[in-house]
């Protein structure tokens, strides 16, 4: 009776462990410590693998998976792993990151391209992306001034690329993809940060996240103002104006309209 028992309680644990993972593999805005070392004591579970993991993979994955001598079977593993194989190198300097470019961008490239570690990617702290994944997704603004920088606009358009492509800067210096500082921003690239990340939070058509209500994210845009990401001044005239609302009538879901006093945040 002990043994099955035992064998029973094991059997919950394992299935305990597997929700927990399943639910930090969907990410949120936060993870913490705690969840972290819970990670990390599952990942440290052994077990016996005894067929060959080089059998029926791709080419290019049993090339990362030679950087590492095969074990031989049957063979003990930990329940998950950061492994050589799980990363992929750049096959170029990033454009970005590249001190050479010519538009004056400055990005720090991670180490690798991508970086598939099963550990590495249930532990990211804050939000869904690693900095492999961040890095990739941020180029879209690298892409966006390099096109545009390259058309013959007419006079009266030739800041289009500035505006469009400052829309990722914050008014501290750590935006991106040049990282400049607000008074380097014009007042229509403030204007496109305000309006991107008002967008960004409140979006319903978002696959990796839930859209945000319309309190929350006015107070999230507040913290970013505090945190000098977004222009004050700037901030309390699209508060004042209602343009805000206006939007919010027009694009967000009844569910998402909820009362905001705007008197918090001036």
């Amino acid at each position: 009776a002990s043994a099955r028992e035992e064998l029973e309680g094991r059997l919950k644990q394992l299935d305990d462990d597997y929700y927990f993972v399943a639910e930090c593999n969907r990410g949120g805005e936060f993870f913490d410590d705690e969840k972290i070392a819970r990670i990390k004591e599952i990942a440290s579970i052994k077990w016996t693998r005894t067929l060959d993991d080089r059998a029926g993979v791709s080419d290019d994955e049993l090339k990362r998976l030679n950087l590492t001598p095969a074990k031989e079977l049957p063979a003990e593993e930990t329940l998950l792993a950061d492994r050589a194989d799980h990363l992929f190198e750049h096959d170029v300097i990033p454009y970005a990151a590249d001190p050479e470019n010519r538009c004056g961008f400055r990005m720090d490239a991670p180490a690798n391209k991508f970086n598939k570690g099963e550990i590495y990617n249930l532990c990211i702290q804050r939000g869904t992306l690693t900095d492999e994944e961040r890095f990739k997704i941020n180029d879209h603004i690298v892409q966006t001034i390099v096109m545009l920088e390259s058309l013959p606009f007419p006079r009266h358009l030739e800041r289009v690329p500035e505006i469009a492509g400052g829309h990722h800067e914050m008014m501290n210096g750590n935006g991106y993809p040049k990282r400049l500082m607000g008074a380097e921003m014009s007042v229509p690239a403030r204007i496109m940060a305000i309006a991107d990340v008002f967008e960004a939070l409140t979006a319903a058509d978002r696959p990796y996240k839930a859209p945000k209500t319309l309190s929350d994210s006015i107070k999230i845009m507040f913290f970013m103002v505090k945190d000098e990401h977004l222009d004050s001044e700037l901030f309390r005239l699209f508060l004042e104006s209602g343009v805000y609302k206006e939007y919010a009538e027009t694009y967000l879901l009844e569910t998402q309209i909820d009362n905001v006093n705007i008197a918090d945040y001036l």
